[in-house]
């Protein structure tokens, strides 16, 4: 059974293609991509969406949001669009000379949410295509730099753990703890889980005073979220393939392979 979008964000599966550049995700919704990101945003090109505060480009026939409107696009209830779809670019001035032959291959990618092609077109010099239904429950995302992946993922789960966790202090009270993000070598050391298809589960994290466990399964490959998660559900009763470790006293992140 599908599950809201407030129910997702404590599940996070990851199949990465690094050398077609993109990666499928369940659990990371677009307001923590642009939280992460919005350095590296311009503007956005809306393919598919049901935002109504964009601009409109009478050449494309597209509807945009300029940089000044991104924050505001990112607080919208995208979940509730169904499909959105967008490939971010440089300048506005563009769209007005933009090349039939791209025109066709982004109306091709708003319909059937998969390109003809590398969905990274040169007059628009986009750093994204990102191609979601139900936003969080199924994304695919393609980066120009893979890099750009690694630190929102990096950032996300460190985000996710800091909202979700709340512990007991002195006199029972709950106090937030804030955890950073796992550095850089324990991300690359994901990359084999992710090439696999792997869920990190938040929601199944056990922790003691001294340290806290993220448990992680491989998977497989899905593009069905519903197949995933029932997956999930029968892997999470299972021995873990590997655990994410926070050492609260030193403040370090570890990685434990099963």
């Amino acid at each position: 059974m599908k599950k809201g979008s407030n129910d997702i964000r404590d599940v996070v599966y990851i199949h990465l293609n690094e050398k077609e550049r993109f990666v499928l995700s369940y659990g990371i919704e677009f307001r923590e991509f642009y939280r992460v990101l919005a350095e590296t945003l311009s503007s956005v090109l809306l393919l598919k969406h049901q935002f109504e505060d964009g601009e409109f480009n009478i050449h494309t026939q597209f509807e945009y949001v300029p940089n000044t409107k991104l924050a505001k696009l990112s607080k919208e209830d995208v979940y509730g669009y169904g499909d959105f779809v967008w490939v971010d670019f440089d300048e506005t001035e563009i769209l007005d000379i933009l090349e039939g032959q791209t025109i066709a291959e982004l109306l091709y990618l708003g319909h059937k949410l998969e390109p003809l092609r590398k969905p990274f077109f040169q007059q628009l010099n986009n750093q994204y295509a990102y191609l979601a239904h139900d936003d969080g429950w199924f994304n695919k995302i393609y980066y120009k730099n893979m890099d750009s992946f690694y630190q929102l993922f990096g950032d996300v789960i460190a985000k996710k753990v800091t909202d979700l966790k709340l512990e007991k202090g002195l006199l029972g009270l709950k106090k937030k703890r804030i955890y950073p993000s796992p550095p850089s070598e324990i991300v690359m050391e994901l990359k084999h889980y992710m090439n696999e298809g792997m869920v990190l589960s938040i929601e199944k994290a056990s922790q003691t005073r001294l340290k806290m466990e993220i448990p992680i399964w491989i998977l497989g490959d899905f593009d069905n979220m519903d197949d995933m998660y029932e997956e999930y559900e029968k892997n999470s009763k299972q021995k873990t393939d590997a655990l994410l470790i926070f050492d609260k006293k030193l403040r370090e992140w570890h990685l434990t392979k099963a």
